[in-house]
C-alpha cells in the first residue's frame, strides 16, 4: 500500500479552530444573518487550509463543498438544495474557460511550440545580455494570452531556456558563478511573469475568477470582456516590460554584458528542434483561431450574430486539437492542473458567490469603507490606500488565487462606497492581483520553481522584487490611469 498522506495536522487544527471560533465564539454582528455568519466561518476556514497548505488545495475544495452541502448554510432545512448549491460552481462559464485553455496550452509543450518561440526570440535579439531579457520577455508576452498557467508559462517554458542561456556563459546557481549572467536572467524570468499575466483574462487562472466578481459586485452592470481587458493592459504592460529589466538591471547588473554567441547558441537550439512540424502549425492555427474569437473579430466585421462566447471558442479550439490528433483524451486525463482548477475554483467561486447573495460582502465592504470614510482623505486617497493593503497583504498568502477569493469582493466593494468609479476601481484591482506576485519567493506557482534553481539570494528575490511592486503601481496607477480614461473606461 502507498504511504497515506492524511491532513497536515497543523495547519488543519488552525483551520479548524478558526471556523469553530467564528461560528460559535464571535458574536454575528447586526445587520449580518446567522447563515452568511456561518458561511463566512467555513469560507476563512477553507482559506486558512489552502494558506497553510492543509491538503492540496483540490482535496480542500472537495471538503468545503462537502461541508457547504451538509451544513445547508446557503438553504437551512433543504439537503438537496443546498447539495445543488454546493455544486453550482461547476456550472460557470469562467471556470471552464481556463480548465479547457489549460489542457490547450498543453500543445506548446508537446509539439515543442512553446520552446520555439523562446530560442527564436533569443537568436533574434540575444547580442547584449539585455537583449536577452528583452527576448524572454517578448517570448513570455507571445505565449501568454495562450497560457492561463502563468507556472507553465514562466516555470516550464521560459525558465528552462533562460538556464540553458546562462549555462553556456557558464553562470552556475553558485555564489561567484550565477552573478555573471544567471541572477540577472533568473530575476528577469520571473518579474516579467506577473505583468504578462496581467495582460491578458486567460494569461493567469486567477484572472476569470476577478471578471466574475466584478460583475457581482456591480450586478451585471459592468463586465470585462477579453478584448477590454487585453486593450486596458496594453500601454501600461508594455512600459511595465521596458522597464523591469532596466530596473533589475540597476540594481544587480550582471558581469557578462555583451553575449555575441548567445544568438548562435539559440540557433542550434532550433537547428535541434528540426524544421516547423504539422502539429506546430496546427497549433499556432489554434491560437490564431483563438485570439480572434476571443478579441471578438468575427462579431466586429460581421455583426453580433457571428460573436462566439469565450468558453465556447476555448471548447473549438480543444476540439481541432483533439480531431487533428495534436492532443490525444489521454493527455487530457493526465493533465492534473487542468482538472484540480476546475475543482478549486468551483469550490471558491461558489463560495464567494454566496457570500455575496447572503449579505455578507456588502456588510463587510461598507464596514471597511466607512473606516476610511471616517479619515477624510476622499476617494482617491481611500482608493489608495484600499489597493496598497490589498497588494502588500500578499505577503501573507501563499496563493494568489486563495488571497483574491479572500479579499477582492470586500475591497472592490469597499472602494465602490467610497465612490471610485466602477470601472478604475476594477482595472486597478484586477491589474494589481497579478502585480503582486512579484513580491515573495512562494506568492505564486512559478516562484518556487525558478527561486528554487538558486541563482538568486532570498535578499535579492525580496528586493528586488518590492522595488518592482512599487514601480509597477506607479505605472498601472498613473499611466494605466489615464490611458483607461483616454479610452473613456472611466
Amino acid at each position: 500500500m502507498d504511504r497515506m498522506t492524511p491532513l497536515k495536522p497543523v495547519p488543519s487544527l488552525m483551520a479548524i479552530a478558526i471556523t469553530l471560533l467564528i461560528w460559535f465564539v464571535i458574536p454575528v454582528p447586526e445587520g449580518v444573518t446567522p447563515n452568511a455568519w456561518h458561511l463566512l466561518a467555513l469560507f476563512v476556514g477553507t482559506i486558512v487550509a489552502i494558506i497553510g497548505k492543509a491538503m492540496p488545495i483540490g482535496a480542500i475544495s472537495i471538503v468545503a463543498i462537502a461541508l457547504v452541502a451538509v451544513t445547508g448554510v446557503t438553504n437551512p432545512g433543504k439537503p438537496g438544495a443546498a447539495l445543488n448549491d454546493a455544486l453550482s460552481g461547476f456550472s460557470n462559464q469562467l471556470i471552464w474557460l481556463i480548465g479547457i485553455s489549460i489542457m490547450v496550452s498543453q500543445s506548446l509543450s508537446k509539439t515543442g511550440l512553446g520552446a520555439r518561440i523562446g530560442y527564436y526570440f533569443i537568436s533574434l535579439f540575444g547580442k547584449k545580455t539585455l537583449g536577452i531579457a528583452y527576448a524572454l520577455a517578448i517570448a513570455e508576452t507571445t505565449l501568454a494570452p495562450v497560457t492561463p498557467s502563468n507556472t507553465a508559462r514562466g516555470g516550464g517554458i521560459i525558465h528552462p531556456i533562460m538556464r540553458s542561456i546562462a549555462d553556456s556563459f557558464n553562470s552556475k546557481p553558485e555564489p561567484g558563478s550565477t552573478e555573471k549572467i544567471g541572477r540577472y536572467l533568473s530575476l528577469v524570468n520571473y518579474n516579467i511573469n506577473p505583468i504578462t499575466s496581467a495582460m491578458f483574462i486567460t494569461a493567469t487562472a486567477p484572472n476569470p475568477l476577478i471578471v466574475n466578481l466584478i460583475m457581482k459586485g456591480t450586478d451585471s452592470t459592468f463586465e470585462l470582456t477579453w478584448g477590454m481587458w487585453a486593450i486596458a493592459a496594453l500601454v501600461p504592460a508594455i512600459i511595465s516590460l521596458i522597464m523591469v529589466p532596466l530596473v533589475i538591471y540597476w540594481l544587480y547588473p550582471p558581469e557578462i554584458k555583451s553575449t555575441p554567441n548567445a544568438p548562435g547558441f539559440a540557433r542550434e537550439k532550433l537547428s535541434e528542434l528540426g524544421p516547423i512540424s504539422l502539429p506546430e502549425k496546427i497549433t499556432l492555427a489554434v491560437f490564431g483561431l483563438l485570439l480572434l474569437m476571443w478579441a471578438g473579430i468575427p462579431a466586429f466585421f460581421l455583426g453580433d450574430g457571428w460573436a462566439v462566447n469565450p468558453t465556447t471558442a476555448a471548447f473549438i479550439g480543444l476540439s481541432v486539437l483533439l480531431m487533428t490528433g495534436v492532443l490525444s483524451w489521454d493527455d487530457l486525463l493526465k493533465n492534473k492542473g487542468a482538472w484540480d482548477t476546475v475543482v478549486w475554483f468551483a469550490a471558491l467561486v461558489m463560495m464567494a458567490t454566496f457570500l455575496g447573495k447572503l449579505g455578507l460582502i456588502s456588510w463587510l465592504s461598507q464596514t471597511v469603507g466607512g473606516a476610511i470614510d471616517h479619515l477624510g482623505i476622499g476617494w482617491i486617497g481611500g482608493t489608495i490606500l484600499l489597493v496598497l493593503v490589498y497588494v502588500y497583504s500578499h505577503y501573507f498568502f501563499a496563493s494568489t488565487t486563495a488571497h483574491i477569493t479572500a479579499m477582492f469582493a470586500a475591497f472592490f466593494a469597499a472602494g465602490l462606497a467610497l465612490g471610485a468609479p466602477p470601472a478604475l476601481l476594477a482595472l486597478i484591482l484586477a491589474f494589481s492581483s497579478s502585480l503582486m506576485m512579484s513580491l515573495t519567493h512562494y506568492g505564486t506557482g512559478a516562484a518556487p520553481i525558478i527561486f528554487g534553481s538558486g541563482y538568486a539570494t532570498l535578499a535579492e528575490w525580496w528586493k528586488t522584487g518590492f522595488v518592482l511592486s512599487v514601480v509597477n503601481l506607479i505605472i498601472w496607477i498613473t499611466i494605466g490611469g489615464l490611458w483607461w480614461k483616454w479610452l473613456g473606461y472611466w
